[in-house]
């Protein structure tokens, strides 16, 4: 008699799968009830990778939404804790979900993983919430208040970098007033790492993809309210969030006042897992769709002045019309002088 592993083997289904890349996989789906791996992994990845007809309006415009677009919505972070998070990343990640809102997704539940060792939880987790950042924290006795930013491109990790937290001050431990949710930050670098080391650059790259927020066509004063500032120095990053205030100054400029609202952070940067050249190329890439055509026969100079180029045929100016005045009249004798003669006086006739 067959074992109820072999039979469950004989009865899986070979799958050919054709994804949107060149390669072709081949994928083994079990049966109901072939254990807890096909119910929770392979089950669930196939639900997601598979071609989905709409049936209702709803759906129709939930697929519409994700569908590869000329301008990019605004990107969505997600908000991961680790299975042995404690206290301190957990506070860390509820603040740093209050600046980020609405754009954010915060997962209360701990989820056992390791991103530097397996990356497929968290690219299974931005195709389900459709979030193209996140931010992972865990806590052990070998990387302890650890945090892990990074973001993906076509739903796999680009770019990761772990951060080692030192120093932390929380929203309710700074007893100021708060930005409204939504508002749109400042940001600040400070530090020649930012420029000099490649590590640190990317870091600042993605540091702005993940507090920029909404791009916005017109800027309100009063609208720049929360500010951003990243210090790089002696080997460490210290992250300051402040309030702007607007004070009276006499004069039509205002006087402007920094208030720090929290959170503030001491980070020490750990491991990196950074994406190749190539691939870093790729992601920055953008559709010919996008790119400003060239306009013939204008230039631009230094001073942003625009200058365009007339063609145009020789033309006669002696036949040029120009503005009729009394005082350009043309006198009868030169009148005559240009017809070649004089013109013969009336003669009396007797009376």
């Amino acid at each position: 008699m067959l074992s109820a592993q072999t039979r469950a083997l004989s009865s899986a289904r070979l799958c050919l799968l054709a994804p949107p890349a060149a390669d072709v996989r081949y994928r083994m789906v079990l049966p109901e009830g072939g254990g807890a791996r096909a119910r929770g992994g392979w089950g669930a990845m196939e639900a997601l990778d598979r071609v989905v007809k709409p049936k209702t309006k709803r759906a129709k415009r939930f697929l519409e939404k994700r569908e590869p677009k000329l301008k990019e919505n605004t990107k969505n972070a997600m908000l991961i804790k680790g299975g042995n998070a404690n206290l301190t990343v957990t506070e860390v990640l509820k603040d740093i979900y209050a600046v980020k809102k609405p754009f954010a997704v915060l997962y209360k539940k701990k989820n056992i993983t390791r991103p530097f060792e397996d990356q497929t939880s968290l690219e299974f987790f931005s195709k389900k919430s459709d979030c193209s950042l996140f931010l992972f924290g865990s806590h052990n006795k070998k990387r302890p208040n650890n945090l892990i930013i990074g973001r993906m491109f076509d739903y796999h990790v680009l770019d990761m970098i772990e951060l080692g937290i030192e120093k932390f001050v929380s929203l309710k431990d700074v007893k100021n007033s708060k930005c409204p949710e939504g508002t749109k930050p400042m940001l600040i670098f400070a530090g020649d790492m930012f420029d000099v080391n490649e590590e640190y650059r990317r870091l600042k790259s993605l540091l702005i993809d993940f507090f920029r927020g909404p791009s916005v066509p017109n800027i309100r004063l009063a609208g720049l309210e929360c500010v951003l500032h990243f210090t790089a120095v002696d080997g460490k990053i210290y992250m300051r969030s402040y309030k702007v205030l607007l004070k009276k100054s006499g004069c039509k400029i205002p006087r402007i006042e920094l208030e720090e609202m929290g959170p503030s952070l001491d980070l020490v940067m750990r491991r990196t897992h950074l994406a190749s050249d190539d691939l870093y190329k790729l992601s920055l890439k953008q559709p010919k769709a996008l790119k400003p055509k060239k306009k013939k026969n204008i230039s631009h100079d230094v001073f942003g002045t625009t200058y365009g180029r007339i063609h145009m045929q020789k033309q006669d100016l002696s036949k040029l019309q120009t503005r009729k005045m009394k005082g350009l009249k043309k006198r009868p004798a030169e009148k005559s002088a240009e017809d070649g003669g004089v013109s013969p006086k009336k003669s009396k006739s007797a009376s």
